[in-house]
């Protein structure tokens, strides 16, 4: 069905017949052929670029310059930023910095609440139109009154809630899974009751209002169990998980902050449980939680690193390695989950995108050669299949390979 040999993920042959064209008038036509493997541009519904507020962890021009490098053409940034983006002026700082310097789409979220201090809602209606959902990520909402009137807002201006899930009384001062290895090494445990609790309360009240309801980052067994439930009974939920979680668990934790996350890498069963979530259909996408800090602040171990790990220029390799080319899930199953159902559930487009990807090419993980400014990754030292030779993104080429 493909116009030329590479294997294809884009079905649509106006679009195959764009991407050959522009292959052959820029002179590439060495990857028409079988050695590589052609994508949608991939949407990742869940990163963090850190401008405005924050550009010595990542700028707007250096996330989105490392997410074309992983083959993404479209990425939603989360609002936990200085300032918060919960008006128009302090959204405007955010999206000045985007015309003037992403390589991709970016979509901003504007936040529920009022600087994400969770005490009154930002001015959703005024920000609506410029925002791709609203979202506190980084803080899960703990008053449930206020949760409700963020969800009928949200609702009546046709915009979904996108919440991180975290009940604070049940945290204690924890920072990795309250599991064996916490046990084990004399570390403070998060619950996964502390995830749990908050999607089932969320979700009761997205039933009660008709929210479009999104969960970030589900990492524990019973947010899978409850949110396939809350499917079966028509509620308007979707869901997302990291490769990291699908990938680790805590039995491969180390004394080092590169594997400091929020929530944690959990236990096995709840890895295993999420896989299953993926197979059925219960999680709709994998976002990478691209989340870069100093060298400095994720130098100070598990207790005393800050949270969060880059993600966005392994993605493809990790989840192909060790999902697809160990047979348990297909290749077009992981397209569908970067590329086609976050842009469907969010409404984003996917204009003239691909990437190129040489999937049989081998590479070492090292972190000193990210685009990224962030370094720190748990896959650091792994070795990958899946190295992206080009992306392009709305008829223009925003990533090539050197070898290219």
């Amino acid at each position: 069905m493909s116009v030329f040999k590479s294997e294809v993920f884009i079905s649509d042959i106006k679009k195959q017949t764009f991407i050959k064209g522009f292959l052959s008038d820029n002179g590439l036509v060495s990857l028409l052929n079988d050695k590589y493997t052609i994508f949608p541009g991939f949407c990742d519904v869940h990163v963090h670029f850190r401008e405005p507020g924050f550009s010595y962890k990542e700028t707007i021009l250096s996330g989105t310059t490392a997410a074309a490098r992983g083959g993404y053409t479209a990425v939603c940034t989360m609002p936990n930023l200085s300032p918060v983006p919960d008006s128009v002026e302090h959204l405007t700082v955010q999206t000045e910095l985007i015309k003037k310097d992403a390589v991709i789409a970016v979509y901003p979220y504007g936040s529920i609440t009022a600087a994400q201090m969770g005490e009154r809602l930002s001015d959703m209606e005024a920000i609506s139109e410029n925002v791709v959902a609203f979202s506190d990520d980084g803080r899960g909402v703990q008053d449930e009154e206020l949760m409700r009137q963020a969800m009928l807002t949200a609702k009546r201006l046709g915009k979904m809630i996108v919440a991180h899930c975290e009940v604070n009384s049940l945290l204690k001062g924890g920072y990795i899974h309250d599991g064996e290895y916490a046990r084990a090494h004399g570390h403070r445990g998060i619950c996964s009751e502390s995830e749990y609790a908050q999607i089932e309360r969320d979700l009761r009240l997205a039933k009660e209002t008709g929210c479009a309801y999104h969960v970030c980052h589900i990492s524990a067994m019973e947010s899978v169990e409850l949110i396939r439930k809350a499917k079966r009974e028509g509620v308007d939920v979707t869901c997302e998980t990291a490769p990291h979680y699908l990938i680790l668990d805590e039995n491969d934790l180390r004394e080092d902050g590169k594997y400091k996350m929020n929530p944690p890498l959990r236990s096995a069963c709840d890895r295993e449980a999420l896989i299953e979530g993926i197979e059925d259909g219960t999680i709709d996408m994998i976002a990478t939680d691209h989340a870069p800090h100093s060298e400095e602040e994720k130098s100070k171990g598990l207790e005393k690193s800050a949270f969060g790990i880059v993600g966005i220029e392994t993605a493809l390799p990790v989840l192909y390695t060790n999902l697809v080319k160990r047979g348990v899930i297909s290749l077009k199953t992981l397209v569908k989950l970067l590329s086609d159902n976050p842009r469907k559930r969010f409404g984003i487009p996917d204009d003239n995108s691909f990437s190129v990807w040489n999937l049989d090419e081998e590479f070492t993980v090292d972190p000193s050669e990210f685009i990224s400014k962030g370094r720190s990754t748990p896959f650091e030292g792994m070795r990958l299949s899946g190295v992206n030779m080009l992306t392009v993104y709305n008829g223009k080429t925003v990533f090539r390979d050197k070898k290219v």
